[in-house]
């Protein structure tokens, strides 16, 4: 039983990182469903919601108003999720540039947020974005060009992580970045996008689904808009650029809120977890999400269940190599405050941290938490 156990357990790790992996880049070169990209310009809401980002916002509106998109076509909104620093302020200092501040009362969180902006957008095409993310120059022209398909309900960005510390959880994130962006990429050949990178994504305004406070919308409102029938996009070319977490800490609280509103997403999206209806979509969900969340179960039960495998030399080096692991990334743990940490190190933390903080989205989420608010991590 105990070896049955430890297989089952290593099996699903090795499945859920390579194996899922492998599927989909068989798929993405057996089946190829393009995009009609043209270079059209419709009428675009870039909507940014802030929360207390008194340092940052100024730059982003300077930023933003350089991008490479007709003034005219292009309607920028700040949506003030009940700031209570100098961010109305400053925002304010720009309507005669054309930025328009929507201030939401109460505190009610980054979806809810976007809801009520939503509702007053004029765009055709709204574009979410964050106080702390640059785009590229022609980021908009990038992702607007793909709705010249009728097929397409919402575009995604991509990522682009900058590590100026040179902090290690910061270069485990940019790694697992490179990874989804390069899933995201074959899942668009596919037709299989299921989910936008949350500072860079776009949908069709007449497509948005308003959200429950406590759900994550870069992941779920793409969901909602697969299940309408339209179809979801990679575009590698929109490119957001991002300072990574520079602490463990900083990381591993922003897993937890991030998981937790994912779990919650998808709970509240269960019934794409049909196959009869949903086929790939589904399958790619439980792959490309549940399974992840679940690793540091597989990874407790191919830990104890080795336990009582010990005495078979195949089995000694299994436990040493396992003990090993979390032994490097304690030792990253502590060497952290004191940069100490080399590089070989930045895996191991990483993939600990993050996954420690699945453990407690998944007791947040037997205890009823809800995540609604946030706070901004990178200053």
């Amino acid at each position: 039983m105990a070896e049955i156990a430890f297989w089952f357990a290593i099996g699903l790790i090795a499945f859920t990182y390579v194996g899922y992996s492998l599927v989909i880049l068989v798929l993405s070169r057996l089946v190829h469903n393009p995009v009609r990209r043209s270079p059209i310009e419709p009428r675009v809401t870039y909507l940014i919601t802030a929360y207390n980002e008194e340092k940052n916002i100024a730059a982003k509106l300077e930023q933003v108003l350089t991008l490479d998109y007709p003034a005219d076509r292009l309607e920028i909104i700040v949506a003030s999720d009940g700031s209570t620093d100098r961010t109305d302020q400053i925002v304010k200092g720009f309507s005669d540039r054309g930025v328009r501040l929507i201030r939401v009362e109460g505190r009610v969180g980054k979806t809810e947020t976007q809801n009520q902006a939503v509702r007053q957008a004029s765009g055709d095409i709204v574009i979410f974005s964050d106080a702390t993310t640059r785009y590229e120059r022609s980021a908009i022209r990038n992702l607007v060009r793909n709705y010249a398909d009728p097929s397409v309900g919402a575009v995604s960005g991509r990522y682009e992580y900058c590590n100026p510390t040179g902090a290690a959880i910061g270069l485990g994130s940019i790694l697992f970045w490179r990874y989804e962006n390069a899933i995201k990429t074959m899942q668009t050949d596919i037709k299989t996008v299921t989910g936008c990178c949350g500072c860079i994504y776009s949908v069709r305004r007449d497509a948005y689904a308003p959200l429950p406070a406590d759900i994550i919308s870069d992941l779920v409102e793409p969901l909602k808009v697969l299940e309408k029938g339209y179809r979801i996009v990679f575009e590698p070319d929109a490119i957001a650029y991002e300072e990574t977490t520079e602490k463990s800490q900083e990381e591993f609280r922003m897993r937890v809120r991030v998981i937790t509103r994912g779990m919650r997403g998808l709970l509240y999206m269960k019934t794409l977890f049909n196959p009869l209806r949903h086929g790939f979509v589904a399958f790619q969900l439980l792959s490309h999400k549940v399974l992840r969340w679940f690793i540091p179960v597989f990874m407790a039960i191919a830990l104890v269940s080795n336990l009582f495998l010990l005495g078979v030399p195949f089995y000694n080096a299994a436990l040493a190599l396992q003990l090993a692991f979390y032994a490097l990334a304690l030792i990253g743990y502590v060497a952290e405050p004191r940069n100490l940490l080399a590089k070989p190190l930045t895996i191991p933390l990483y993939f600990v941290t993050v996954n420690l903080a699945a453990v407690v989205a998944m007791y947040r989420i037997w205890r009823g938490h809800k995540a609604v608010t946030w706070e901004t991590v990178r200053k």
